[in-house]
C-alpha cells in the first residue's frame, strides 16, 4: 500500500477506528428510525443509543474467527447493549454499513481535497500577477513559436485547477449517496422511510434505487476526478521539468542549503518533485482504471470491488492531498530567471514574429500565398545564418514593396503579442 503521506486529518478519515464510529452511528440511527414508525420499542432504541459502543481491539479478535467483519463488529457491539440488542442491523445487509460509511469517507476526503485545491490557487495566482508581463518563448512542438508571458502560463494553470475544483465539487455530489435496502434493494425487511431518515440525519441523499449495494459507476467517476485532478499536476510537473532543462534554465525547483542532487555528480540540481509528482499521478490514474473494473458486478452484487477499494480510495485521496501540497509548495518557492527568458526568445533572431509580418502583408494588400512564401523565405534565410529575420526582411524586394524598414522594425517587436493580457487576467479574477 502507498505509504501516508498526506496531513494526519486525512489519514483519520480513513483510520479503522473512524470506520467503525460511522457503523456504529449507522445502526444507531436506523434503530431511532425503526422506533419513530413504531417498528421496535422506544424504550429499546433509546438503550441502543445510550448502551452502544465497541472495543476495537475486541472487534478485531472476533474477525480472526469470524472472517466477517461486520459480523464480528455486530457481536461485540451486541455485548455492551444486552437484550435490546437484537434490533440492531434489523432488515440491514452488510454493504448498507460499507457502502454508507464509504460514501461519508469520501465526502469528507473531498472536503479536505477542495481546501487543497483552493491553496493551490492562491499560490499560483500570486505567482501568475508576480510575472504578468515576464516575457517568455512560447513553444509548439518543443519549438519557438511566437511570445508569452510566464504569468500568462500560470495564468491558465489557475484556469485549470478552477475546473478541477469544478469537477471534485461535482463528484462530491455524485458520490454523497447512502442506501438501508437490504439484501438485495428492494427494502423487504426495513421501511424506506427509515432508510431517509438515516441518510438525512448522516447529511447524504438516500439512493433513489440500489441493489444490496450503491452502482460503482458513481465511485468510478469520483475515482476518475482524482485521476484527472492528478494529471492535471503532472502536465505542470512536466511543464516546469522541460523548463528547468540545462538548455532552457528559465524556471528552477527551489534548491536548499545542504540539498544534495547526485551522489554521482555534485553540481546537479534535478527537478526531483516534478519527477515524484508525475510518478504518483500514474499510481492515481492506475487506481482509477480499477474503479472502472468494479463497475460491472454479477447481478445484485459480488465482492470483487470491496477488496479493491479499501486500497485505492484512501490511498488515492491521501496521494492527491500529498501531490497537491507538493505542488503547491513547488509553484510557491519556484525560482524564476527572467534574464534567460529573454535570452531564450532572442535565441530565434526574430523567427517568432514571421506571422506577425505575414498578417500585416495580407492587411496591406499581398495575396496569402504570396505573402507567406516571402516571409517563410526570407526565415529559411534566418534560419542559416546569423543575421536577425529584420534583415532579410528588408532584403525582400517583395515586402519592401509594401512594408517600410520602420514598420518592419515595428512588427518585429514582442508588445503587440501581450495587449490582451490584462484583459485575460481580468477573465479569470486574477486582476
Amino acid at each position: 500500500m502507498i505509504p501516508r503521506y498526506s496531513r494526519p486529518e486525512m489519514a483519520a478519515l480513513w483510520s479503522e477506528e473512524a470506520k467503525l464510529n460511522h457503523w456504529l452511528e449507522i445502526e444507531v440511527l436506523a434503530c431511532e428510525g425503526m422506533a419513530r414508525l413504531g417498528h421496535i420499542p422506544a424504550e429499546d432504541a433509546k438503550t441502543i443509543r445510550a448502551k452502544a459502543k465497541y472495543n476495537l481491539a475486541q472487534v478485531q479478535e472476533n474477525e480472526k474467527r469470524t472472517n466477517h467483519d461486520v459480523i464480528a463488529f455486530l457481536e461485540e457491539v451486541a455485548t455492551y447493549v444486552g437484550p435490546a440488542g437484537r434490533f440492531i442491523h434489523r432488515g440491514l445487509t452488510s454493504s448498507d454499513l460499507l457502502d454508507t460509511t464509504l460514501a461519508l469517507q469520501l465526502v469528507a476526503s473531498s472536503d479536505l481535497l477542495l481546501a487543497d485545491l483552493k491553496k493551490l490557487r492562491e499560490a499560483v495566482a500570486v505567482r501568475a500577477k508576480e510575472h504578468k508581463f515576464t516575457a517568455m518563448m512560447g513553444r509548439s512542438h518543443g519549438i519557438h513559436a511566437e511570445p508569452v508571458t510566464y504569468g500568462l502560463k500560470l495564468a491558465l494553470m489557475y484556469d485549470e485547477f478552477g475546473r478541477a475544483e469544478k469537477r471534485l465539487r461535482e463528484a462530491r455530489e455524485q458520490i454523497a449517496v447512502g442506501k438501508l435496502s437490504g439484501a438485495v434493494g428492494t427494502h423487504a425487511h426495513l421501511d424506506p422511510q427509515v432508510e431517509e431518515f438515516v441518510c438525512e440525519k448522516l447529511g447524504l441523499k438516500a439512493a433513489a434505487i440500489s441493489t444490496q449495494i450503491i452502482q460503482r459507476d458513481r465511485h468510478a467517476h469520483y475515482m476518475s476526478t482524482l485521476a484527472l485532478i492528478a494529471s492535471s499536476i503532472d502536465r505542470w510537473a512536466t511543464e516546469f521539468r522541460h523548463l528547468q532543462r540545462t538548455e532552457v534554465l528559465e524556471v528552477e525547483e527551489f534548491f536548499a542549503a545542504g540539498q544534495k542532487g547526485s551522489s554521482a555528480m555534485p553540481h546537479k540540481r534535478n527537478p526531483i518533485t516534478g519527477e515524484k509528482l508525475s510518478g504518483l499521478a500514474r499510481v492515481i490514474r492506475g487506481n482509477a482504471v480499477a474503479a472502472l473494473e468494479n463497475v460491472a458486478l454479477w447481478h445484485e452484487r459480488d465482492i470483487s470491488h470491496s477488496s479493491v477499494e479499501r486500497i485505492i480510495f484512501p490511498d488515492s485521496c491521501e496521494l492527491l492531498s500529498y501531490m497537491l501540497k507538493l505542488t503547491t509548495d513547488l509553484v510557491a518557492r519556484q525560482i524564476v530567471y527572467p534574464e534567460n527568458m529573454a535570452a531564450n526568445l532572442a535565441k530565434s533572431k526574430g523567427l517568432i514574429f514571421s506571422q506577425t509580418v505575414l498578417l500585416a502583408l495580407a492587411d496591406k494588400g499581398l495575396p496569402r500565398q504570396t505573402a507567406y512564401e516571402a516571409v517563410q523565405a526570407a526565415s529559411m534565410a534566418c534560419w542559416r545564418g546569423t543575421e536577425p529575420l529584420q534583415v532579410h526582411l528588408k532584403r525582400s524586394a517583395e515586402i519592401r514593396s509594401v512594408l517600410s524598414e520602420q514598420e518592419i522594425d515595428e512588427l518585429c517587436s514582442p508588445e503587440r503579442h501581450f495587449r490582451y493580457v490584462e484583459d485575460t487576467f481580468r477573465k479569470l479574477g486574477l486582476d
